[in-house]
């Protein structure tokens, strides 16, 4: 076809490029034949004739050279060879040339193809194809398109008025960050990053909620930099690429517009995240975050979009349970057992690939955001891990359990293989317990999965914690319960000092766990509205404690000490309340909510053993025939055989009264000034080390604190003392000295100052009384009546009697693996003391022959727990023999076999009950009838046996203690007796006073009372002489058995009246006490050297007195 040059060529003239899309407008190649057309028809003759003379120029220029050449008289070789290089030289740029070619030719194409791919993503996909379980949702992706720029706004302001902030106050070396660019990339074109693959909608879930999964996927040039002036640091992302399955919850369905009450959005799994970043290694040179890395901050970011964190948007106002919407309880805890592995693939070579070694395996746990690390395993392709984690569970189903085999290496470790299975199974089945295949690799892992469900009541917490005995776990023990800590605001905290507000957070432990809430900037009313999780092994005698510190931690603002055993009585298992903040303002109080689940196994295949007391217990009396003997096999012993020294220890009291005339090391004003010293006393004692309390600022301190340690009779023994001043950095040396235990030992008592060695001056006055145990109960009520007289505050409760347990042997242990003998070892334990044996290898009848001595301080509820174990196999056993039972026992003794709980073992062993009666306490014990006379005081009986009474030569109170629960008691008042012991105690030179119990209180209404005593030192009515008992729930009964001082001297207790109220709270939300009766006591009529425990009936407010 001819045109004209002028000519425009049409489109439909024109074809496609190969390479173009069929859609896309054609214009690189229209260009470019514009552009030809528009050129003139041919040269002219003057171009012909300058390209006649260039050529001419150029071979006439060739020729320079050699004329050069003959000119100079040189040969023709150097001719030749100057040729020879020009060659060379142009053929090896031609092969550049041709090389840089073809590279921007792959380039291009490259380009073409990934534009032509990108733009068919963008289009619909053809109605035909679907998914079985995900639906198309292109409308979504048109919405996001069109709200896209907006959300780039959205994150900008974001990002500067809110996360710029935050991190400047996180830390001091940041205080100059800045955000400098936010843009979330495609700004201004058509294509949009972030797209929706396809929705998921589970059916079948909760009536009141819609769930949700979306498939999505971002990839955009995201551009944000920020800058820390103070460092001339900059740094920034560019380009981020993220892939996963969110997931989207529309909960609650309520009646009213705008009919969902909030969204709520998290990762079920850990999505793919891909971030370009510029200038992080600029950043982390900053001090302060030197620490961290880029995997680690890649990490934390992938995490923070995962379950359990959860973006919440509520809908509506003052919308209901925020909290628990935020951080939802676990649907369940997985317990996963991970047992061993076999078949693994050979991973180490030797000698550079000649030697096939084998591998050291290890195994990764996740499930969601929880990760676990088994021990490695050396040179094993069969491991044997015998390891237990538990897991919460949020999401059925969605969540995974995925394992990960590798092989440790020094450099990098090799993967082996992994497995990955819906917890929705394990929900289904219970208990799972199979051999995985491990994909991506060869070989099987083997687990047990056990469904834990979520009780909201502590009816089977028994028998969770009787199971769990049994069960073998490591690296931790079973659980018996989750708990949930809802930390949602403060009010009232201290200042700093200078009246600045502080930076508050919390910190919540339970034994060895701590978990810690953000800090919130600069405010004394702090709102977190954090989720905390916690898991118990044994929720009756566990403690949160709370800590509520600036975020220095240098500074704590206030604290708190929850028993949980609180919650066990509280409706399904929840409080959710103020509480009130100890070492704080006396406003300040923390408002928190606390749910507590017990977590247990209901599966027909697991059977629960049986709890110790109930029917299907094994009977300890009746012992059955023994099967397997023969006529060689030796008697077996029916009693115990310990040596001639078990069950003569003595226990030490050691009390570290005060000193004088210490040496002053405290130094101010680089020693112009002369202070003080702050001492401590630091006890050493066969092995053992105690350490008082510091004094501040005093050289001649008073600790008056008691420590026990329990001796034996060998000769030699030495008591180390030694007296230091506190510091900041190392603490000063204020003295020592040494006592020999041998007068102790002989005489029962010492009294006496003690010269301090290596130091100009001081001295230490030092009490130590030998108390030997007594085979008999008569005088336990006495003791513990005396230790609680004598019981100082900054001392720990003394004890009232020392157990010898003797523990020979056992039988009929379960063999491992159904053959195989185990190889036992037994731990004996009473309250946080605890013995392990030796570990007998390779016997169901092992023999151990050891003995263990524990200090009891509550015979009446202490107990003795025995497990017995096997190197590497688990629990074979256990036996929880309670203390009440020596009681009543001849001698305070058992010596016979006892059957084992969760196995069908025995053990040999004897346990004895020996009562501590100290004689040097200044308190006689002795029994009397509720009537004595007081000629009855001077009478003196002879004591355990006839020992030899051992006067104190201290001025000592001589006091009797009546008792109090005698057949000859007056009957109660109308409004019932309060039990109450008033007497002074002139070595602390304090007034005390004991509130033991109450009996036959009145009840007013329906229901009984929640009773608890106040008492008040009049004629003052202030703060500082009112004392509070803890409050008893629902009894009209309560036992008390606390104690309170007042520090005064005895001519001012003896102007003073102790007026007791008994009261009662009305309700809970209210602030009314009602009155259940009071007794007011003038102490100047009351022979305050008795210490005598005593009932005093209750009168109205109208009729105040004592009986």
């Amino acid at each position: 076809m001819d045109r004209s040059p002028g000519d425009r060529p049409s489109a439909v003239d024109q074809p496609y490029a190969p390479s173009d899309p069929p859609d896309q407008p054609p214009t690189a190649h229209a260009k470019l034949d514009q552009s030809s057309g528009n050129q003139p028809a041919g040269p002219g003759a003057a171009g012909e004739a300058l390209a006649v003379l260039t050529s001419f120029g150029r071979r006439l220029l060739v020729l320079v050279p050699v004329y050069l050449a003959g000119a100079i008289g040189l040969s023709v070789g150097f001719v030749l060879f100057g040729l020879a290089l020009y060659l060379g030289w142009r053929r090896v740029r031609e092969e550049k040339e041709r090389s840089l070619r073809v590279a921007r030719q792959l380039l291009d194409d490259e380009e073409r193809l990934t534009a032509k791919t990108l733009y068919m993503s963008h289009r619909e996909l053809p109605a035909w194809v679907s998914f079985p379980d995900v639906e198309k949702a292109e409308w979504l992706n048109k919405i996001v398109a069109q709200v896209w720029p907006f959300l780039g706004q959205y994150m900008e302001k974001l990002l500067a008025e809110t996360v710029a902030p935050a991190v400047r106050g996180s830390n001091p070396h940041l205080q100059t960050f800045t955000f400098t660019r936010v843009e979330l990339g495609e700004k201004h074109s058509s294509l949009q990053p972030l797209r929706i693959i396809g929705v998921r909608v589970h059916p079948g879930q909760r009536k009141d909620q819609i769930l949700l999964d979306l498939n999505i996927s971002y990839v955009g040039d995201v551009q944000i930099d920020v800058e820390v002036k103070k460092y001339f640091c900059k740094a920034g992302v560019k380009g981020m690429q993220l892939q996963g399955v969110l997931r989207v919850i529309l909960e609650p369905l309520i009646g009213n517009l705008p009919i969902v009450g909030a969204v709520s959005m998290f990762f079920i799994r850990r999505p793919a995240l891909d971030i370009n970043w510029t200038g992080m290694t600029n950043l982390l040179d900053i001090p302060g975050l030197s620490s961290l890395s880029d995997t680690m901050i890649m990490d934390s970011i992938a995490a923070f979009l995962v379950l359990p964190n959860r973006l919440l948007v509520p809908l509506v106002p003052d919308l209901q349970d925020v909290a628990q919407l935020r951080s939802p309880l676990p649907r369940g805890i997985i317990r996963i057992h991970l047992l061993a592995a076999r078949g693994l693939s050979s991973k180490d070579k030797y000698v550079k690939g000649l030697i096939e070694g084998k591998s050291d395996p290890y195994a990764l746990v996740r499930v969601g955001t929880q990760t676990f690390c088994s021990r490695v395993i050396d040179e094993e392709l069969n491991p044997q891990w015998g390891e237990t984690y538990e897991v919460m569970v949020h999401e059925v189903p969605g969540q995974e359990i995925e394992v990960e085999v590798f092989d440790k290496d020094p450099d990098k470790d090799d993967f082996l293989g992994r497995m990955k299975l819906d917890v929705g199974k394990v929900l289904q089945a219970g208990v799972m317990d199979e051999w995985f295949p491990l994909q991506s690799g060869q070989g099987q892992v083997h687990l047990r999965l056990e469904w834990l469900s979520l009780l909201p009541d502590a009816e089977k917490l028994e028998q969770v914690l009787q199971w769990n005995r049994g069960v073998s776990s490591r690296p931790e023990p079973p659980s018996a319960a989750i708990l949930v800590v809802y930390l949602d605001r403060a009010q009232d905290l201290p200042l700093k000092k200078g009246n600045k507000e502080p930076n508050p957070m919390v910190q919540l432990s339970i034994q060895d766990v701590t978990q810690e809430s953000k800090a919130v900037y600069n405010t004394n009313g702090p709102v977190w509205e954090e989720a905390f999780r916690f898991f118990l092994q044994d929720p009756r005698s566990q403690e949160l404690d709370v800590q509520v510190k600036d975020d220095s931690r240098a500074l704590t603002l206030g604290a708190l000490t929850l028993p949980l055993a609180r919650l066990l009585t509280a409706p399904e298992l929840t409080l959710d309340q103020w509480f009130q903040l100890s070492s704080s303002g006396p406003n300040s109080r923390l408002y928190m909510k606390l749910v507590m689940r017990l977590l247990y196994l209901d599966s027909s295949e697991v059977r629960f053993p049986a709890v110790p007391g109930t029917p299907e217990a094994w009977d300890l009396d009746d012992e059955g025939p023994q099967t397997g003997s023969s006529v060689d096999a030796p008697p077996r012993p029916s009693h115990t055989t310990p040596d001639g020294n078990f069950g003569t220890e003595n226990v030490l009291r050691i009390h570290v009264l005060e000193a004088q005339d210490l040496i002053a090391k405290d130094r101010f004003l680089g020693g112009l000034v002369k202070g003080k010293s702050d001492p401590y006393v630091k006890l050493k004692l066969g092995g053992r080390s105690f350490r008082s309390r510091v004094v501040q600022e005093d050289l001649n301190p008073r600790w008056n604190e008691v420590f026990e340690v329990i001796v034996t009779s060998i000769p030699g023994q030495e008591l180390e003392v030694e007296v230091f001043d506190k510091d900041l950095d190392k603490d000063d040396f204020l003295g020592r000295c040494k006592v020999s235990l041998t007068t102790v030992l002989d005489n029962g008592f010492l009294d006496e100052w003690l010269t301090l060695e290596d130091v100009p001056s001081g001295r230490l006055h030092l009490r130590l009384e030998r108390l030997t145990p007594r085979p008999t109960a008569a005088e336990l009520e006495e003791v513990l009546q005396v230790n609680s007289l004598i019981q100082t505050q900054k001392s720990t409760e003394l004890a009232a009697a020392l157990l010898s347990v003797y523990l020979e042997r056992a039988e009929d242990l379960p063999l491992r693996k159904g053959t195989k003998p185990p190889s036992p070892y037994a731990t004996l334990a009473v309250g946080d003391t605890s013995h392990k044996t030796k570990t007998v290898s390779q016997t169901s009848a092992p023999v151990w022959d050891e003995s263990a001595s524990f200090l009891i301080r509550k015979p009446h509820f202490e107990s003795l727990e025995l497990q017995v174990r096997g190197e590497g196999t688990g629990a074979l056993g256990s036996l929880s023999l309670p203390l009440s039972e020596l009681l009543v026992a001849d001698q305070l003794c058992l010596d016979h076999w006892f059957m084992l709980s969760n196995g069908p073992g025995q053990v040999l062993l004897r346990a004895q009950l020996g009562i501590l009666v100290s004689q040097h306490s200044g308190v006689e014990a002795h029994s009397h009838s509720y009537s004595h006379s007081s000629s009855s005081l001077s009478e003196e009986p002879e004591l355990w046996g006839g020992l030899p009474h051992i006067t104190s030569p201290a001025p000592e109170l001589r006091q009797r203690l009546t008792h109090s629960d005698s057949p000859l008691e007056a009957p109660a008042g109308p409004l019932g007796q309060v039990k109450l012991t008033v007497w002074y105690y002139s070595e602390e030179r304090k007034l005390v006073g004991i509130v033991h119990s109450c009996r036959a209180l009145r009840q007013n209404g329906r229901d009984p009372p929640d009773p608890y005593v106040s008492l008040l030192l009049l004629p003052d009515k202030n703060r500082g002489t009112k004392r509070k008992s803890s409050q008893k729930k629902r009894t009209l009964n309560p036992e008390f058995d606390e104690r309170f001082e007042w520090e005064m001297s005895l001519d001012e207790a003896l102007r003073r009246k102790l007026d007791v109220s008994v009261k009662s709270s009305s309700s809970f939300m209210s602030r009314e006490r009602e009155l259940l009766g009071k007794v007011q006591l003038d102490l100047a009529e009351i022979d305050l050297s008795q210490g005598a425990a005593q009932w005093y009936d209750l009168m109205d407010d109208k009729d105040k007195g004592s009986s």
